[in-house]
């Protein structure tokens, strides 16, 4: 893309994964144009995605197979020339402030990491409870000093050293609506399921119950969803069922696979 005089100074590569992100992407890309560059890496999207990335200035690169969260976020940064990367999802924007701090920091980094606060949205509310906020995130950092997680979800960017905390927020929608974050629950739950099998982990049906009620409890009670209104008790419940989705279908992992059962 073509950098600004101020952005020229920075070092800097945006980096994200996508797969039919056209409602979030626009926005998403708009709020870290201020970057050298911007590293799309796509899973063959069919909904406009690559023509809204390509029409931003980003670098696009598609690949046709899936390896996980983690994986595909390390061929994206494998990707980036800059020394100094930021790593966003396509439903997340970068505030103006959080704009600023971040080319602040980098004309005089005292560290080589940095992690930001992030408020998401759910349902047009911003949740300041039930665990939510302010829900750091390691996002820019050396390219040299980090890399993601080798995990199918839930990845983080490893990084040994001290680690810098910028104040202005990430904003975050991960949800388009209760229809959307079930979908995402249901989709999470599995991957997950398989992920700790594969790590020898069992379950039995008390195991699932207690997941689930120890999951409401904590959200709700513990880290004070009820503050958050109807919406954290919403939250509360499908956090619970997420754990609730997970540990059952462990237990029918833990099985074997159905064929072998009805021999």
């Amino acid at each position: 893309m073509e950098a600004s005089a101020t952005s020229q100074l920075t070092g800097l590569s945006v980096i994200l994964i996508t797969k039919n992100e056209a409602h979030n992407l626009a926005a998403c890309l708009r709020s870290v144009d201020f970057a050298d560059e911007i590293i799309v890496v796509d899973s063959r999207s069919q909904d406009g995605t690559l023509e809204i990335a390509e029409a931003a200035g980003a670098r696009v690169v598609i690949f046709d197979d899936w390896p996980g969260f983690g994986p595909q976020k390390n061929r994206a940064l494998d990707l980036a020339t800059q020394p100094w990367v930021f790593s966003i999802d396509a439903d997340e924007r970068v505030t103006p402030d959080l704009r600023d701090e971040i080319l602040r920091t980098l004309r005089a980094p005292q560290m080589a990491a940095y992690r930001v606060p992030r408020l998401s949205e759910f349902c047009g509310k911003p949740i300041r409870h039930s665990g939510w906020w302010p829900d750091y995130v390691l996002r820019l950092f050396r390219r040299d000093a980090g890399r993601f997680t080798d995990v199918t979800v839930h990845e983080r960017v490893e990084y040994k050293g001290p680690v810098g905390t910028l104040h202005a927020c990430l904003l975050h929608y991960p949800y388009r609506d209760l229809d959307a974050l079930i979908a995402k629950t249901n989709r999470y739950s599995g991957d997950a399921a398989r992920a700790m099998a594969a790590r020898g982990k069992r379950v039995g049906i008390a195991g699932v119950i207690g997941h689930s009620v120890w999951t409401f409890i904590r959200i709700y009670f513990l880290r004070r969803g009820f503050l958050d209104g109807r919406h954290g008790f919403v939250l509360a419940a499908m956090a619970a069922a997420g754990s609730f989705f997970r540990y059952a279908k462990l237990m029918f992992l833990n099985d074997g696979p159905a064929d072998k059962r009805d021999r």
